[in-house]
């Protein structure tokens, strides 16, 4: 009976391991990018954000149009100047109302919880304004000056670039060009590996290929990002029924988690590649080939 117990609370344990363990590692995740976000960024700016109205609003808002809660008095100062010992007697009335006000703002704030959202609001709004000025012509050669700088800085030039690659390849204008699931004979005859036709190969590879060829990159597991690029004739690759999606997950998780099994069998790709080439390039292959010798 013990034994018999015993396995059972084995299995179900793992099963109710294995059910929630996602859920609660994606939480985590999720709660410490969050708090990561909100210490490094939205707080820094929170303090600024006080500190500018304490700084600035006074300047261009007389005293009797300040809020109640941010008014300082005649009587308050004087008050402060008697029953605090960390006031000097001889202090300024201006840095008298300087602390208070600080004070004051300090304690709003903390009534006020929401209030904390102002630098995630501030943060989004400046990364936008920035997206805005760096995407015309002016912005994104000043930005590509001080990239230049940057990648000739000891630490960053080491790291800069792959950081930069891997962000451009996620977020970038230009992202890589997945279009198809494809499935080759490689590293050798016999061995089947998954891959993304990102389009036609260079023109000098086809002449000594005698055919056709397509580029192909591979990824790796568990980074599928990260990989490398093959050349290869187009009736070699061999079209898959899944998403790209379905293909990222099966490599990052290193083959576990499959997709379910689609009914048609791969075809070859080669008929396909002419027609997914831009108009520029088919007029510039028929260009190439006129002359004496060109194939009808």
């Amino acid at each position: 009976m013990a034994e018999s117990f015993s396995s059972d609370f084995k299995r179900f344990f793992s099963r109710g391991l294995g059910i929630l363990l996602p859920t609660v590692v994606t939480l985590w995740l999720l709660w410490q990018a969050f708090g990561f976000v909100y210490n490094t960024v939205a707080q820094p700016i929170n303090r600024a954000t006080r500190i500018t109205v304490i700084w600035v609003v006074p300047k261009v808002m007389t005293e009797e149009s300040l809020p109640e809660w941010f008014r300082v008095t005649g009587a308050e100062i004087a008050e402060a100047r008697s029953n605090r010992s960390e006031i000097r007697e001889n202090a300024s009335d201006a840095s008298v109302r300087l602390i208070l006000r600080r004070e004051y703002l300090r304690k709003f704030w903390s009534e006020h919880p929401y209030l904390n959202l102002t630098g995630l609001i501030i943060a989004i709004m400046l990364i936008y304004l920035a997206g805005v000025l760096l995407g015309n012509i002016v912005g994104r050669s000043i930005y590509g000056r001080l990239e230049r700088f940057i990648t000739r800085l000891p630490g960053f030039k080491q790291i800069y670039p792959h950081v930069k690659q891997v962000v451009d390849l996620i977020m970038g204008d230009k992202k890589m060009a997945f279009s198809k699931v494809v499935v080759v004979e490689y590293p050798k005859a016999g061995i089947w590996t998954v891959g993304f036709l990102t389009g036609k190969s260079l023109r000098q590879i086809d002449e000594f290929a005698g055919d056709e060829v397509v580029s192909v990159f591979i990824p790796t597991s568990p980074t599928p990002f990260t990989g490398f690029t093959i050349n290869l004739p187009g009736s070699q690759v061999m079209e898959l029924s899944m998403t790209v999606e379905e293909a990222l997950r099966f490599v990052i998780t290193a083959g576990v988690l499959a997709p379910k099994e689609g009914t048609d069998r791969p075809d070859p790709m080669l008929g396909e590649i002419a027609d997914q080439l831009s108009p520029p390039e088919k007029d510039r292959d028929v260009s190439d080939t006129d002359g004496p010798g060109a194939k009808p």
